[in-house]
């Protein structure tokens, strides 16, 4: 892995795009070779104005797969210690690319040693942490339109960081190609640079809340209508789903057939579960899913279990259909053929239709 500073110029090559084919298992080896492989500026020989044209060209690797193993490369001759981290997956590619811009002789140990396991979304918001960006402008603009005469609208466009389009100070920034930027980017603890195209109706709907908002909200700040805009949603939505709200009826009394879980089960299930799935490997691993929970019977009713709190927990769709498999056997989860464009609903071996709720 460490020798490609020992190849011939025509061994490197080679040897470049043998690692590329199999990058998935040596991905930290064909980072090393791409570092050397750049250095020599071999490119140039071989025809192509840059290392990321090279890449696209001759090893075939994606713009984000050329772009972030680029980045990578050039960070691991400045901090040799890169290279063991990627090769022993504390570190990925897209890791290094965000962080390689921000390490210096003072900080790399550091900064490399707290994004050492962090995904993406988890680095960003490091990097917001350690150097905070000020807040953008909120703003409402037009874009081009696809296929329509309609323009469609986008909030907060602003540049996309010159950190993330600049891949090769000594190639034009065309030959690295510009890289979209992500639709919630963290800007400094606790705030975020948020981005979205809207439709005709939802830019008439934002500006009549802000006339209706103009006393108590004279700036008709973007973000603080929409703050307020999903503070009531969500807790609609906790309402409808969960049952929670500010003035609970007392409890109905369930004769424990029902199909439905009373409000005041999903109240309590979902506070002690965190909204959140409930469901615990044999190993102790809980799950983290926090999308399509739905309140899962511990004791199915078709084998006498009750909607009482002992008796429902959240489960996400898969654990949901997973603890049907455990108790049933097998091949009798639900299985929702209409979602896969099949057209009908139904259980796997039978023709019945599920029973709500799980």
């Amino acid at each position: 892995m460490m020798h490609a500073a020992s190849l011939t110029d025509e061994a490197l090559t080679i040897e470049l795009a043998r690692l590329a084919g199999r990058e998935r298992e040596a991905t930290a080896a064909l980072i090393v070779h791409l570092a050397e492989f750049d250095a020599r500026r071999l490119y140039e020989g071989a025809g192509f104005p840059s290392m990321f044209a090279y890449c696209r060209a001759i090893l075939r690797l994606s713009e984000d797969a050329a772009y972030n193993r680029i980045k990578a490369a050039r960070a691991t001759r400045l901090y040799p210690e890169i290279v063991a981290m990627l090769a022993d997956g504390t570190l990925n590619p897209t890791s290094v690319r965000l962080l390689a811009p921000h390490l210096t002789a003072e900080n790399h140990a550091v900064l490399l040693a707290e994004a050492a396991g962090m995904g993406k979304e988890d680095v960003l918001r490091l990097l917001a942490r350690w150097f905070p960006q000020p807040d953008v402008a909120a703003s409402v603009r037009k874009v081009p339109s696809r296929g329509t005469d309609e323009p469609a609208l986008a909030l907060d466009p602003t540049p996309i960081p010159a950190a993330l389009l600049a891949s090769d100070s000594r190639a034009s920034a065309a030959s690295v190609g510009p890289s979209r930027p992500a639709l919630v980017r963290p800007l400094a603890f606790e705030r975020y640079e948020v981005r979205f195209t809207a439709d005709a109706e939802t830019r008439a709907l934002l500006k009549e809340a802000q006339d209706l908002l103009g006393h108590a909200l004279p700036t008709g700040d973007i973000a603080t209508v929409f703050h307020r805009a999903l503070k009531v949603l969500v807790a609609d939505l906790k309402r409808r789903k969960f049952g929670v709200t500010a003035r609970p009826r007392p409890a109905r009394a369930s004769n424990g057939t029902s199909d439905n879980v009373p409000a005041a089960v999903r109240r309590e299930v979902s506070a002690r579960d965190a909204g959140r799935c409930a469901f615990v490997s044999k190993k102790g691993h809980r799950c983290e899913e926090t999308r399509f929970l739905e309140f899962h019977h511990v004791v199915p009713r078709a084998a006498g279990g009750e909607a009482t709190p002992d008796n429902i927990q959240l489960r996400c769709r898969a654990h949901n259909g997973h603890e049907v498999d455990l108790f049933f056997g097998p091949g009798k989860r639900w299985t929702n053929d209409r979602a896969r464009g099949r057209g009908s609903v139904t259980r796997s071996g039978t023709g019945a239709p599920p029973p709500p709720g799980g």
